[in-house]
C-alpha cells in the first residue's frame, strides 16, 4: 500500500476522481524531489508535506490547496523552479507554493527581522489567495506536533513565534480548533514544567467533576427533549493555555478557574438557539451582564454563538454556548468553512469576505509602515483585540478593538476622516477624542478642512490602522518640513560663499552626491533639516573655495525666519521658552532639527560664536500659535487666590499648561506657572492683569 493511499481515500469522500488523480501526481513529484532528504527525526522528508496535506484534507480543502501542501517545500528544498511547477500543476498552484516558501535567500540582521519579513511576504501572497495562509498554518501545525526532536533554543523560538503570530492568525480567521492546538503545543514547548503541572492538576480534578458534568448535561438534554428540540449537548473543557493565561493575568488560583462548568449546545436552526436560551434560563438562573449575542452581531472573524452564564446547583457557575451546526463548523474551521460549504452558505461566504477585508487592511498597513518590524508591531496589535461594536450616525456597525477611541473609529470609517478629525459626538454629546468607546454607542466625527493628526493621539489609539496611518502622516510631514528647513539653512550657508540655493547647477548637485554617497539631493536637504548634516559643509562641497565670489558682511548676518509654532523639525527650548517678539538664536540638534532659544539663554554660551552651530533667527510676521512661557509669582496666601488667578489668565484668552504652589512661610507662597501666550504683547497684557490682584506681590518671567 502506497503512503498516499490513506490521503486518497480521505479526499475521495468529497473530491472528484480527476482531482484526486492530480493530488496523487503531485505526491509522486514531491517524493521524487525530496528523495534522499531526511527530517531531523530521521524520517523521510516527504512525510512532512504528506502530513500537511492530511491536515487540510480534514478541513475539506480544495484539491489545489492539497497539491500546494504536498509541494510547499519543493521550490526551497529541491532543484525544481516556480515555472516548472506552473507548467506541471498550473499557475494557481505555483503561486500558492511560492507564497508559502520561506525567504531563505535574504540575509537578515536579526531573527525578529527575519520573522517580520517572512510574515510580510506571506501577507502579499495572502492578498492574492487566502489559501496561502491556510497551507502555511497547516505546515506550522505539523512542525509544532513534531517539535520534540529539536534542541531547546530552537524549540522555544518556534513556540514563541507560533504563540505570537500563528495562533492569533488562526483566531482572526475563526479557526478555533487549530488555534487551541497551536496554543497548547506552544505552551508545552515554551513552559514544559508549568504545562505538566496544570495537566496533572486537571487530571486530578476530572474524576470528582465527571458526575456533576453528567448530571448537568442530563438535565439540559431532558428539558430540551421535552420541548421537542433536536440537539447535541457536550461538556467543554478549558484548554491548558487558556487556564494558564487566566491564572497569570487575573491572578486567580487554578481552583477558581476550573471551578466553572462549560457546555456547548448545538441545534438545527437560529430560531432553536433563542428557544434553547429561554429554556435553560428557566432551568438555572442567569448571571446578569454575562450574556452575549454573537448571532445578531458576529465577531470580526465571523464567529457566531449565544453565550450565557448560569448559576447551577450548589452555586456552581455554568458557561453555555448555543449555536447551529453550521455555526459550530464556522467556529472550528473558520475561513476553511468557505470550502467546506461549497454550495455558498451565507455565513461561510461572509467569513471569506471578512478574511479578505482583513488582508486588504494588512496591505494598507504594509504600504504605510517604515519597515517590516514596524509592520509586525501593527499586525500584533490587530491580531489580539477583543471587539467593541459601535454605530455610525447612519446605523452602520463598526468593529473596533476593546479600549478603542473616537480617533480609532474615525480611521476605521476612512483614513481621510481620521486625518481631518477635530472633535466627536458620542450619543449626541460632545466628548473627548481620547474617551474609550463602549458597544452600542452612536459616534459622529466632526472634521475640519486643513486639520492634521495630532502626535499625542499615538498615546491613546488602540487600532493598528489608526496607529499606522498617524505614524505615516507624521513621517511624511517631518520629511516635508525637514526638506524645507534644509533648503533655508543651505541657502543661508550659500549666501556666505557668494551664491544662493536658486543658483545651484545640476553638475554641482551631481558632484555633491558623489562626495557624500547620498542617493538624492532631497535626502541631503532632509539630513540638513534634521541636524544630521552641517549646511556649511554641504555649501563648501557645492562651491569649493577657489570658485567663490566676495561677499558683503551684511548678507552673512541675514536671519532665518521662524514661521510655525508646532512644526515637526522646529522646536522651542524649554530652558528659556522663547515667544514671538523675543530676540532669538537657533542651533541644530542631530535628529531634532532646529532648536530655537532666546538670545540671552545661558545654554548657548559655548556655541554662540560658532556660525556652523549657532545662527541668527527672526520671527516671521505671520507666525501664529500658542507658545509656552514660564512665570514665577509671589503671592499672599489667601483662600480662593488660585481660582481668581486662573480666571484672570483665562480672561486674557490664555491657557494654563502647568501650575505648582509652594509655601514660603505662613503668609506667602510661590506659584510656578507655564502658560500659553501668542507673543510678547499678549504676555505683557497677561502679566499686567495678574499684577492688578492685591494678593500678588511680584510677577516675573523666568529666563533660564
Amino acid at each position: 500500500m502506497e503512503a498516499i493511499d490513506p490521503l486518497s481515500d480521505k479526499l475521495s469522500s468529497y473530491l472528484e476522481t480527476s482531482q484526486v488523480k492530480k493530488v496523487r501526481r503531485a505526491y509522486r513529484f514531491a517524493e521524487k524531489g525530496h528523495q534522499g532528504q531526511l527530517r531531523q527525526s530521521g524520517e523521510e522528508y516527504i512525510t512532512h508535506p504528506l502530513a500537511v496535506a492530511h491536515i487540510l484534507a480534514d478541513m475539506h480543502m480544495d484539491h489545489e490547496s492539497i497539491v500546494a501542501a504536498l509541494l510547499h517545500d519543493v521550490i526551497e528544498d529541491t532543484d525544481f523552479t516556480k515555472s516548472q511547477l506552473s507548467w506541471r500543476f498550473g499557475r494557481t498552484v505555483a503561486i500558492l507554493v511560492d507564497g508559502v516558501s520561506k525567504l531563505s535567500e535574504i540575509e537578515f540582521s536579526s531573527k525578529a527581522e527575519q520573522q517580520a519579513e517572512n510574515f510580510q511576504k506571506m501577507t502579499l501572497a495572502m492578498a492574492r489567495d487566502i489559501r496561502v495562509v491556510l497551507v502555511k498554518l497547516a505546515d506550522r501545525l505539523h512542525n509544532m506536533r513534531t517539535l520534540g526532536v529539536l534542541n531547546n533554543d530552537k524549540r522555544r523560538r518556534i513556540a514563541r513565534e507560533t504563540l505570537d503570530i500563528y495562533a492569533p492568525i488562526a483566531q482572526r480567521l475563526g479557526m478555533n480548533d487549530m488555534r487551541v492546538e497551536f496554543e497548547d503545543l506552544g505552551f508545552a514547548a515554551l513552559y514544559p514544567l508549568r504545562h505538566r503541572r496544570i495537566t496533572e492538576a486537571l487530571k486530578a480534578t476530572r474524576g470528582p467533576r465527571t458526575e456533576l458534568v453528567a448530571e448537568i448535561k442530563g438535565m439540559f438534554e431532558e428539558r430540551l427533549y421535552a420541548h421537542h428540540i433536536a440537539t447535541t449537548v457536550t461538556g467543554r473543557e478549558k484548554h491548558l493555555w487558556s487556564i494558564y493565561q487566566k491564572m497569570k493575568t487575573k491572578h486567580r488560583s487554578f481552583q477558581d478557574i476550573t471551578d466553572v462548568f462549560a457546555f456547548r449546545i448545538v441545534v438545527n436552526s437560529v430560531d432553536d438557539c433563542y428557544r434553547v436560551l429561554g429554556i435553560i434560563h428557566n432551568l438555572y438562573k442567569p448571571i446578569s451582564g454575562d450574556f452575549k449575542d454573537y448571532i445578531a452581531i458576529p465577531k470580526s472573524n465571523g464567529y457566531q454563538s449565544l453565550h450565557t452564564v448560569l448559576v447551577g446547583m450548589h452555586g456552581v457557575p455554568i458557561e453555555v454556548q448555543i449555536r447551529t451546526r453550521e455555526m459550530d463548523d464556522l467556529a472550528n474551521y473558520g475561513i476553511a468553512s468557505h470550502w467546506l460549504y461549497k454550495s455558498g452558505l451565507e455565513h461561510a461566504e461572509g467569513n471569506h469576505t471578512r478574511a479578505n477585508r482583513w488582508v486588504k487592511g494588512l496591505l494598507e498597513m504594509q504600504e504605510q509602515a517604515g519597515d517590516s518590524l514596524e509592520f509586525i508591531e501593527h499586525v500584533k496589535t490587530d491580531l489580539f483585540p477583543d471587539e467593541v461594536y459601535v454605530f455610525t450616525p447612519d446605523g452602520v456597525i463598526v468593529e473596533l478593538p476593546a479600549g478603542a477611541t473616537p480617533v480609532d473609529f474615525a480611521y476605521a470609517v476612512h483614513t481621510q476622516v481620521g486625518d481631518t478629525c477635530v472633535a466627536c459626538e458620542i450619543n449626541g454629546q460632545l466628548s473627548p477624542l481620547s474617551q474609550n468607546l463602549e458597544s452600542g454607542e452612536r459616534v459622529r466625527i466632526i472634521t475640519a478642512p486643513g486639520a492634521q493628526p495630532n502626535p499625542a493621539w499615538l498615546n491613546f489609539v488602540r487600532s493598528a490602522k489608526a496607529r499606522s496611518a498617524i505614524r505615516h502622516f507624521l513621517k511624511n510631514q517631518q520629511h516635508e518640513e525637514s526638506v524645507e528647513l534644509g533648503k533655508r539653512l543651505l541657502d543661508h550657508a550659500l549666501t556666505g560663499v557668494g551664491s544662493s540655493y536658486k543658483k545651484i547647477r545640476k553638475s554641482q548637485i551631481k558632484h555633491l552626491l558623489e562626495e557624500t554617497d547620498a542617493t538624492t539631493f532631497e535626502s541631503v536637504l532632509q539630513q540638513i533639516g534634521l541636524g544630521n548634516r552641517v549646511a556649511y559643509a554641504v555649501a563648501n562641497v557645492l562651491i569649493p573655495e577657489g570658485k567663490r565670489k566676495p561677499v558683503a558682511t551684511a548678507s552673512l548676518d541675514s536671519a532665518i525666519l521662524v514661521d510655525n509654532a508646532d512644526g515637526m523639525v522646529t522646536s522651542y527650548a524649554r530652558c528659556c521658552h522663547p515667544i514671538p517678539g523675543d530676540p532669538i538664536l537657533g542651533h541644530l540638534s542631530p535628529g531634532r532639527g532646529l532648536v530655537v532659544h532666546r538670545d540671552s539663554c545661558k545654554n548657548l554660551s559655548d556655541i554662540r560664536g560658532n556660525a556652523e552651530k549657532c545662527m541668527t533667527l527672526s520671527w516671521s510676521p505671520t507666525v501664529r500659535g500658542e507658545f509656552p512661557v514660564e512665570l514665577k509669582l509671589e503671592i499672599i496666601s489667601d483662600r480662593g487666590i488660585i481660582a481668581t488667578l486662573a480666571a484672570r489668565i483665562s480672561d486674557q484668552d490664555a491657557t494654563i499648561d502647568q501650575i505648582s504652589v509652594n509655601e514660603r512661610d505662613a503668609q506667602t507662597s510661590v506659584v510656578d506657572l507655564v502658560i500659553g501666550a501668542r507673543d510678547r504683547i499678549h504676555l505683557a497684557n497677561i502679566m499686567r492683569r495678574i499684577r492688578s490682584l492685591k494678593a500678588v506681590q511680584t510677577v516675573q518671567r523666568v529666563k533660564n
